[in-house]
């Protein structure tokens, strides 16, 4: 695919499906921003790795609302525009509503949906505004199977996905007649850091066997999918929710 000259924000790319995100849309010749919270270590890694050039590092907390403006105002800044926003940048933590005093679920809640739906709401308001008036673009959300079929270890995070993948269609209806188009990608299970706990645990095996390919995703499985939502062409996608779990989840 081919993305000359298109600047594209990868929230969260410095480790996982945002490292193989960047990665794909640099190898299709994008200047990539890559955005990370903390590990500044691993997002310089990100870039380095990178194919092309011009790409840039930049720090934000996605959860606050100052961070996502000043996060989509310096991308504009630095590379004169903004073509494609993926949101990227997620936290899933265990927290069984039985296990757990009532404090903590309140604090797991708060910070599962400011990071992985008010986040990416708040940036795409900004990111929207600027790409409505400069002739369109594209915003790609990464979600997860868990929006359809439950997380009931970590109810907030299926929630959030749920939220983000209405927001998304939401959006996807207001921001089509400016030209902007936005998709979902849901994973299941995928080879990351943040996967590796479950996947490397003793409920492994079961796991990689939900699906008939009998394996996780590969973090590139996921970053094809989100490159081929952000690609031209396929306008008429807006509003699609991709599924890429192996089949191991079909909704009906």
């Amino acid at each position: 695919m081919d993305f000359s000259d298109r600047t594209v924000l990868v929230t969260g790319a410095s480790r996982g499906i945002g490292r193989a995100i960047a990665a794909r849309f640099a190898a299709g010749g994008a200047r990539v921003a890559v955005h990370y919270h903390s590990n500044v270590t691993a997002a310089e890694e990100t870039r380095e790795a990178l194919d092309g050039t011009g790409h840039t590092l930049h720090q934000a907390d996605v959860s606050s609302p100052e961070d996502c403006e000043r996060l989509a105002a310096d991308v504009v800044a630095a590379h004169g525009g903004l073509d494609v926003l993926v949101n990227n940048a997620g936290v899933y933590e265990l927290h069984h509503v039985l296990e757990m005093d009532y404090a903590d679920w309140q604090s797991e809640w708060k910070r599962t949906l400011e990071t992985n739906l008010v986040g990416p709401a708040n940036l795409m308001f900004c990111v929207a505004r600027h790409m409505a008036a400069s002739g369109g673009g594209r915003i790609v959300n990464v979600s997860s199977r868990g929006a359809f079929r439950g997380e009931p270890v970590a109810p907030a995070y299926g929630a959030s996905k749920a939220g983000l993948n209405s927001l998304s269609q939401s959006l996807a209806q207001a921001l089509a007649p400016h030209g902007v188009f936005v998709g979902v990608v849901a994973p299941g299970f995928v080879e990351t850091d943040m996967a590796a706990e479950l996947l490397e645990g003793p409920g492994g095996e079961a796991i990689r066997n939900q699906s008939p390919l009998a394996r996780a995703a590969q973090p590139d499985e996921i970053a094809r999918a989100v490159a081929f939502l952000a690609s031209d062409g396929i306008e008429y996608l807006t509003g699609c929710v991709i599924d890429a779990n192996g089949a191991s989840y079909l909704r009906t």
